[in-house]
């Protein structure tokens, strides 16, 4: 029996060494890409290719190239702009694609027309509106932060009508883009939501932020009845019909878990999840192949923090230049 091949996205990411290492342990075959040829997953994988940005008209035609040369049968993106691409060339080559449908995933890039559609669903959030509309009646200190973006970038808290005025004064053209939102003093979670075409959510795991620069450094899984309710109530509604990841903090007057935002795909936090024992990427990787994994496969564990660090690889040099040279050519 051949070995399937999984394409993963973001080679530089930062969970992307240690979903590699799990995968090949699985038995697959790991292709990883990434726009910069430095990325370390490029060296990690079995074989890794510098690709365009998703913007560039050449990327389809590239990602198209590489899943005929190396009969992809898997797709995992990992970044926002490749979403939509992706969902369509695994739809055109008619392979499978591990993330929610494309309906979910145009809805959750554009973050106030999710928050309008979360509110308007009976979902709760804060307090969200466009910065052209003013921030009469809300109380600071409040978010401002990009209408389409990922990460944190362009995040910007503001505690005041003073800080409030000095990004004002410095804000590019264009304000309809920029959100506000109202700041949650509470404890922040980021959600692992489990779920497949089907629809049946297989796992909810909430994992507790201790500390987040840019991305999360430490976190901890902690079961959450109501974060737990609410994410089984985002799919029922809002039909993601795939793994999303949900960004919320606990309002600590109600207790009631406040959406800020939901990422259409996996977080860097998925090896925590896997860590605490539901393997989300692999797990996922079985449904959508047709082998519907063990019970035990959705069974988590509270208490399994993350201490993420930077870990040293080694290879040879011959092996780094041969797979430098290949990865260096654009398909």
């Amino acid at each position: 029996m051949n070995q399937v091949t999984i394409l993963l996205t973001a080679g530089g990411g930062a969970a992307l060494p240690t979903l590699i290492d799990k995968l090949r342990a699985g038995g697959y075959r790991v292709i990883a890409v990434d726009a910069d040829v430095n990325a370390a997953g490029l060296y990690l994988a079995d074989r890794g290719y510098r690709i365009p940005f998703a913007n560039d008209p050449n990327f389809l035609p590239a990602m198209r190239r590489i899943c005929d040369k190396e009969d992809v049968r898997v797709l995992v993106p990992l970044v926002d702009e490749e979403l939509l691409p992706m969902s369509q060339l695994a739809n055109e080559l008619g392979i499978a694609l591990i993330g929610p449908q494309a309906p979910f995933i145009e809805l959750s890039l554009d973050k106030y027309d999710l928050m309008r559609r979360m509110a308007a669903a009976g979902l709760p959030i804060p307090e969200t509106r466009l910065l052209t509309q003013g921030v009469s009646g809300l109380s600071f200190p409040l978010i401002l932060k990009p209408r389409v973006g990922r990460g944190s970038r362009g995040i910007k808290v503001v505690r005041n009508y003073q800080e409030l005025d000095a990004y004002l004064s410095s804000a590019q053209p264009g304000q309809d883009a920029t959100l506000i939102q109202s700041y949650i003093e509470g404890a922040e979670f980021t959600v692992s939501v489990v779920v497949w075409r089907d629809g049946r959510v297989r796992a909810v795991v909430p994992k507790e932020v201790i500390d987040k620069r840019g991305i999360t450094k430490i976190a901890v899984t902690r079961y959450n009845e109501a974060i737990d309710t609410l994410c089984r109530n985002i799919q029922e509604r809002l039909c993601a019909n795939g793994p999303f990841n949900v960004q919320l903090r606990i309002d600590p007057s109600s207790g009631t878990p406040l959406t800020f935002e939901i990422n259409p795909r996996f977080s860097t936090t998925i090896t925590l999840t896997q860590a605490a024992g539901v393997d989300e990427l692999g797990a996922l990787v079985e449904v959508a192949l047709g082998r519907e994994p063990d019970p035990s496969a959705w069974q988590w564990r509270e208490g399994v923090t993350l201490i993420r660090r930077t870990l040293d690889s080694f290879i040879d040099v011959k092996n780094y230049d041969e797979r430098r040279a290949a990865a260096e050519h654009i398909p």
